[in-house]
C-alpha cells in the first residue's frame, strides 16, 4: 500500500527513483524496496523525507488522509488553484461550504 502509492505520486511528478532519491535523500535501494514491499515498515522519518519532493503527507502515504483528494481532476485542481491565488483562505473555504450546505437544506425543506 505504501509502496504502490509512492510510485504511483513518483510516476505523476515525471521523477525516476534515483530523482526521487536525490530531492528526498534515500537511497535509491530503499526506495526500490518500499515499492516492491519488500522494506513494508518504513520509518515516519524516511516517509517524512519522501513525502516532501512528491508535494503529500506522511499521512497520505500511510492511507490516514482520505483517497478522494488523490483522484481530484484537474479542473478541481484548476479551481483550487485559482482560488487560492485569488486570494480565498481555508476560513473562506469553510464559510462557502456551511452557505452551500445551508442553501442545499433550504431547497430541500418540506
Amino acid at each position: 500500500m505504501i509502496g504502490e502509492r509512492i510510485r504511483s505520486l513518483r510516476e505523476s511528478k515525471g521523477y525516476s527513483m534515483t530523482e526521487l532519491a536525490k530531492h528526498s535523500g534515500v537511497s535509491k535501494s530503499y526506495i526500490s524496496n518500499i515499492e516492491r514491499n519488500l522494506q513494508q515498515n518504513p520509518s515516519l522519518q524516511i516517509l517524512a523525507k519522501i513525502a516532501q519532493p512528491l508535494d503529500t503527507s506522511v499521512e497520505f502515504l500511510l492511507g490516514i488522509e482520505s483517497e478522494e483528494l488523490a483522484e481530484l481532476d484537474e479542473e478541481w485542481i484548476d479551481l483550487l488553484k485559482t482560488a487560492i491565488d485569488s486570494g480565498v483562505t481555508k476560513r473562506d473555504f469553510a464559510e462557502f461550504q456551511k452557505f452551500v450546505k445551508y442553501r442545499k437544506w433550504i431547497e430541500n425543506r418540506p
